[in-house]
């Protein structure tokens, strides 16, 4: 293989047409006051191809070479693609760039030489992949395989290989040749499946269950845990089984909606064309930097049995903009009374719409399209997320234009407590509070001086070969969903983030 120098390779600086985003997996929050921070990132996973046609001659009947991945990576079924594993990096909140490093090796056997490809990296600044190649016995370190078309859910992002990987796979051809889609996500951690034999150390008991009332723990006036194992005090102790436990239908105790309505168009309202804002009220509030919605208290009736579910939503969005001398708006809309509609997993959002102070009541903005059509409850919670929602005859017109019918909106999360215990997600204080540390630290990052949970009245922006924060916080235990990225009025999430490479 001729030697080339990823040092000696001239770098251009990336063109940013627009700011992109990624959906960032959990983590900790170390950012603090103004500091900028490089926070840790783990457990992810990287799924790339290199490119179809590449395997298919490899393992074909001319070639007839092979494949094998090792040490923490695997190839699908039916000579399908590559995926590296335990990926760990960093998010730099200064930059908002995110670079992460993969476990495995692949062996491609072709034409009796063996080519290994390892120490897979990702980096979203440089929007490439590169990896440490062995061939001939030489090997050369982060190699530059493809560009990577950014995009905001880090998923089936498009490539273009590079003169280098042209080089290492051995044709003229695959210089600026599409690639095969490449995913960077979090790995879903495993859990342990359920048993019924004692803890490890506690034998087991014969002694059969016993009348008393079990001691009660002198601060809570609770029972105490008791240290029996007999099957029958599981059974009754489950929360499957309890008195609180929700039924197959009923009313709904509580819940709430997370809806962003569409991305493009908040952009547009505090942009500089509209130069407008936001207002989130009643209940309702907005994430940090001009994030989504989310609308709160719910109240309606669910049928597991039949899957159907009818939720309204307390709080209320306005949206201002193009202000003239006077103090009036062009634009003034009004979003309350959020209800959503499931039956089969097909249905319907509707809203009362104000706009330029003309009420209509229950508005069908979106039609609903969830991934499943059952309904299912979890510790008495039924929740969805990425609902598909696409705007409707009468949404097209409440938005005066803006979308035509059947535009994509962004997806609708939904979570409703079936019963009065029932913790939602997020619920909790300690949840709270990463939030708010976490839009404090943003804030404080971008300088941008957004505010949160009431108004959404700031853009935000990202430095050159970056990865823009206009939807997220820097990543916490909350952020798992996707987050916004900063486009025109009208536009699709995705910015392709291109380079011009020569080769060394």
């Amino acid at each position: 293989m001729a030697a080339t120098s990823t040092t000696a390779r001239r770098r251009l600086p990336l063109a940013l047409t627009a700011a992109v985003a990624v959906a960032l997996g959990a983590c900790a929050l170390t950012a603090t006051g103004a500091q900028a921070a490089e926070v840790p990132l783990k457990d992810y996973q990287l799924t790339w191809g290199i490119k179809e046609s590449f395997r298919n001659y490899v393992t074909g009947a001319f070639a007839q070479g092979s494949f094998t991945a090792a040490d923490g990576a695997s190839q699908a079924d039916d000579n399908g693609a590559f995926t590296f594993t335990s990926g760990t990096g960093t998010y730099e909140s200064s930059t908002h760039a995110v670079d992460l490093a993969f476990q495995g090796t692949l062996t491609i056997a072709l034409h009796g030489t063996e080519i290994v490809l390892a120490d897979v990296k990702f980096d979203s600044a440089d929007a490439e992949i590169t990896a440490d190649v062995t061939k001939g016995g030489t090997t050369e370190q982060d190699v530059p395989l493809a560009d990577v078309t950014v995009t905001q859910e880090m998923t089936a992002m498009a490539t273009t290989l590079t003169p280098e990987a042209a080089t290492v796979f051995g044709s003229s051809s695959y210089n600026g040749a599409a690639g095969d889609p490449l995913s960077v996500v979090q790995q879903t951690p495993e859990t342990e499946p359920p048993t019924d034999e004692p803890p490890t150390g506690e034998p087991p008991t014969d002694q059969p269950p016993t009348d008393e009332p079990p001691a009660t723990d002198p601060a809570t006036g609770n029972p105490a845990p008791t240290d029996t194992n007999s099957p029958t005090d599981k059974a009754t102790s489950s929360p499957s089984t309890s008195a609180a436990s929700a039924a197959t239908k009923g009313e709904i105790a509580d819940g709430t909606l997370g809806w962003g309505v569409k991305e493009s168009f908040r952009t547009y309202v505090v942009g500089s064309v509209a130069n407008g804002k936001i207002t989130a009220s009643g209940g309702a509030t907005q994430a940090a930097d001009n994030g989504v919605f989310t609308f709160t208290d719910a109240t309606g009736t669910y049928d597991t049995d039949a899957d159907t579910l009818a939720a309204a939503f307390a709080g209320a969005v306005n949206f201002k903009g193009h202000e003239a001398a006077d103090g009036t708006y062009g634009l003034d809309l009004t979003l309350s009374d959020v209800k959503v509609e499931l039956d089969g997993g097909k249905g319907e959002l509707t809203a009362d719409v104000t706009s330029l102070g003309k009420e209509t009541q229950d508005v069908p903005l979106a039609d609903l399209t969830a991934d499943s059509a059952e309904l299912t409850a979890e510790d008495d919670l039924i929740t969805l997320d990425d609902v598909r929602a696409t705007v409707t005859k009468e949404g097209a017109e409440a938005f005066a234009g803006f979308y035509t019918e059947g535009t994509e909106l962004d997806p609708v999360d939904l979570a409703v407590a079936l019963t009065a215990d029932a913790q939602l997600p997020g619920g909790d204080d300690e949840s709270s509070a990463s939030a708010a540390a976490s839009a404090s630290a943003s804030d404080a990052v971008s300088g941008t001086g957004t505010t949160t949970g009431g108004t959404g009245t700031g853009t935000t922006t990202g430095g050159t070969g970056a990865l823009a924060s206009t939807g997220a916080d820097v990543p916490v235990v909350t952020l798992g969903a996707a987050v916004a990225a900063t486009v025109a009025a009208g536009a699709g999430v995705m910015v392709a983030v291109r380079r011009r490479r020569t080769a060394g």
